[in-house]
């Protein structure tokens, strides 16, 4: 970007991240319009990385473009690739991602980080997130609030914390001080359905078994790529599938994030996975780190 553009980047920076997301937009419509993807379209892709590569640094632009590069990097891309990348741009142009929707939820995982900054949590502390929460109500279907919420509300519901209760609080809770060391935070709380119990959305040390089972991957990986993942479960005896679908036992989330990413942590893959959850299917999302300790245990 020549000095003179560079100066002004700031000032046209939201119409730039829209222009960019639109045009990747049609390119992903266009170059599939018929149902098949040649090299040549993927090509196109590459190109529009290329006219990006100046500013893929700078946020929200580093979220999108390694997302693309991943995707493209292989010279192939298939269906899902292709829905995550639309799914991330239509997150990324909408209002979601710069209204007050946005800056409230960075506030809201600081409160709950807050809160068990000290180790301990208490019932004054919940009551004055639950009022936070009741202050925020705009806030209900955008995660982690919901989950939040619905957390507070049983626990306060006999007025005290027992010991489990803390031990699942701090455990939650502290996964939002990441930010501190740019770990991904990747423990949300969901509700199963038809019950008032609460499970980590990544299972605390799974139970992995590979032989027969099926296996997704999301998210980034710093020690493999998707490949690389998928070879190993074939020689394990598992079988890497590219989908969220009612058949999929294990949905395996990357370790590898930037804090400030809004969407690429918890993506498309997540979202359906919660989803067949609250339906009653059992679809168990694992850690990478949970992941490579099953894989030296099997």
């Amino acid at each position: 970007m020549a000095s003179e553009i560079q100066s002004y980047f700031k000032f046209t920076g939201k119409g730039r991240l829209e222009k960019a997301i639109n045009s990747l937009l049609g390119l992903l419509e266009g170059i599939a319009i018929d149902g098949t993807v040649t090299p040549g379209e993927v090509a196109l892709l590459r190109m529009w990385l290329a006219d990006n590569q100046d500013v893929a640094n700078r946020h929200p632009f580093s979220e999108l473009v390694p997302v693309v590069a991943e995707a493209v990097a292989d010279g192939v891309l298939d269906p899902e690739e292709r829905a995550d990348l639309t799914w991330l741009c239509e997150k990324l142009r909408s209002t979601e991602f710069y209204d007050m929707v946005t800056a409230d939820l960075q506030r809201l995982h600081a409160v709950v980080g807050g809160i068990a900054s000290d180790g301990v949590i208490s019932v004054e502390e919940m009551r004055g997130l639950s009022d936070w929460l009741a202050e925020h109500e705009h806030l209900k279907t955008c995660w982690p609030y919901d989950e939040i919420d619905a957390l507070t509300t049983r626990v306060l519901t006999d007025g005290r914390i027992d010991e489990s209760e803390h031990r699942m609080l701090l455990d939650f809770f502290t996964e939002f001080l990441a930010v501190l060391d740019e770990r991904t935070i990747v423990r949300p709380l969901v509700a199963d359905g038809g019950t008032n119990s609460f499970t980590a959305l990544c299972a605390v040390m799974p139970a992995v078994s590979f032989p027969g089972a099926t296996f997704c991957f999301t998210g980034a990986s710093a020690k493999y790529k998707r490949a690389q993942f998928e070879e190993i479960v074939k020689g394990l005896g598992g079988e890497p599938i590219p989908a969220v679908t009612a058949k999929l036992n294990y949905l395996v989330i990357g370790a590898e994030g930037n804090p400030c990413w809004a969407f690429a942590c918890y993506g498309r893959k997540v979202e359906k996975a919660v989803e067949l959850r609250k339906k009653g299917i059992r679809v168990v999302l694992v850690h990478e780190n949970d992941f490579h300790d099953a894989v030296l245990d099997a």
